[in-house]
């Protein structure tokens, strides 16, 4: 161990014992070196000793090495739990399509609840907006579970359905969108809001609950006034939790927003590429005539709707994830 690495062990306040210890025996064999040759009787005791004192500072930096490699391997979890939490937001938004939308939207939604319960995950929703006909204008759910996020970061974007809605008389093939999210929920929030910037609405938890949703206004409404962001939260009981909820996703929303116009620098290089995370990109469509998925990224189809929008997403979500964490453009 060279004596660089021993200054090292000292500074970090884990080892820096362990590192007075190793210079104290140092000390030690200097004395008894000096008494050995002094002495020339006690060098066998010497030799021993000198000796022993080795076998202990190996010991010590065996110890200090297992501590700065422990703490090491803990440090690189803790970055990539950062970087792919356990926990996320999905948002659904209906797109074109009017009422037909609204309901792929709900569709999408369902797809998503059904692949989170064949994982483990848990599901909850955190607000919505239905619409006449039992759609999701917009709807906000929050996903925990192991891997959540690194399987489904790669399902951001525009969704595609084509099908003739019930109501169409002519047999006419409609075609409505939806949008999806994949917000991660970081331990460490990276965009910092600024109190002043925040206009803070409270009312009463719509649906049921009892009588305490009716009279106590726990649903939070949070407006990001220089980016006009909208963020509900009415699943809680509480309007402390809410409003921590809301700001949760709002801290998600505004590093998204943030991480998109970065990525745009680059643009020009990656337009193909998988994964930017731009909600406005057509990434799938679904049609319902030809029982057909189709991802416009992968350029690859499965078929069995029926059983994909039951949440039977695994083929799906592996190739996303597979061709997305290679790097690889589309077509290469």
């Amino acid at each position: 161990m060279s004596e660089q690495d021993l200054q090292l062990y000292k500074k970090n306040p884990k080892t820096a014992y362990l590192a007075d210890m190793v210079l104290k025996l140092d000390t030690d064999a200097a004395s008894i070196h000096e008494m050995a040759q002094k002495d020339l009787s006690m060098a066998e005791l010497a030799a021993t000793e000198l000796a022993d004192i080795a076998k202990q500072k190996n010991e010590l930096f065996e110890q200090m090495k297992a501590i700065v490699t422990a703490d090491e391997a803990a440090e690189r979890a803790a970055e990539q739990a950062d970087r792919f939490p356990n926990e996320l937001i999905l948002e659904v938004r209906a797109g074109a399509g009017g009422d037909e939308a609204a309901l792929f939207a709900a569709e999408l939604a369902a797809m998503y609840q059904g692949y989170a319960t064949r994982m483990g995950w848990t599901f909850t929703k955190v607000s919505e907006s239905q619409s006449d006909l039992g759609g999701y204008k917009e709807a906000v759910f929050e996903i925990h579970g192991h891997d959540a996020f690194r399987k489904l970061r790669f399902e951001t974007g525009v969704h595609r359905i084509q099908r003739i809605p019930e109501t169409e008389k002519s047999g006419r093939v409609h075609t409505s969108t939806a949008s999806v999210a994949i917000l991660p929920l970081r331990k460490k929030i990276k965009f910092q809001i600024n109190p002043a910037d925040l206009e803070i609405e409270t009312s009463r938890a719509g649906g049921k609950g009892g009588q305490n949703v009716n009279k106590v206004e726990t649903a939070v409404r949070i407006i990001h006034k220089p980016t006009g962001l909208d963020v509900r939260s009415t699943a809680e009981r509480s309007q402390n939790a809410n409003k921590e909820k809301a700001l949760a996703i709002l801290a998600a929303k505004l590093e998204q927003r943030q991480e998109e116009a970065e990525a745009k620098k680059f643009a020009a290089h990656r337009k193909e590429q998988i994964g930017t995370g731009d909600r406005s990109e057509k990434i799938r469509t679904y049609n319902i005539l030809q029982d057909r998925v189709t991802d416009h990224r992968l350029k690859e189809s499965w078929h069995n709707i029926e059983q994909i929008f039951a949440g039977n997403l695994d083929d799906i979500i592996t190739a996303s994830a597979t061709l997305g964490e290679s790097g690889l453009s589309v077509g290469q």
